[in-house]
């Protein structure tokens, strides 16, 4: 369905007919926020951003960012260099989304230890016997 700027789409990701559930998926998905996370800091390259995103691979890491960057949320550009030099960075989106996905990934780390105390309370419960 084309839209122009007049026309004004109520979507509703809740439904399953819902087209803008794949861009919740690719947002929600883990490497996507961690490679947002670090594009909010500035530009990367490549190597830069697979080194910064510790454990993702190299195919996941490329489709990510062509992900993000066929939705708008990230623009390549490549500098004519031998070899060529090529650079990811934010566009206006993407640096909207990236504060929630950031703000996302501090509380994590700030509730970490509450998380993992509840963890360990679930687990002790499950591994008692039924009666």
């Amino acid at each position: 369905m084309e839209t122009t700027a007049d026309q004004q789409h109520s979507w509703d990701v809740y439904l399953k007919s819902c087209p803008c559930r794949d861009v919740l998926d690719l947002l929600a998905n883990k490497w996507t926020a961690l490679v947002l996370g670090v594009l909010s800091r500035g530009p990367h390259r490549f190597g830069e951003l697979r080194r910064a995103v510790g454990g993702i691979s190299q195919k996941m890491l490329t489709q990510d960012l062509r992900s993000l960057e066929r939705d708008g949320f990230v623009t390549r550009t490549v500098f004519p260099t031998t070899p060529p030099t090529v650079e990811y960075a934010l566009t206006d989106m993407g640096a909207e989304v990236s504060e929630h996905l950031v703000a996302l990934s501090r509380w994590s780390q700030s509730n970490f230890d509450r998380i993992r105390e509840a963890r360990s309370g679930y687990d002790s419960r499950s591994l008692e016997p039924v009666t």
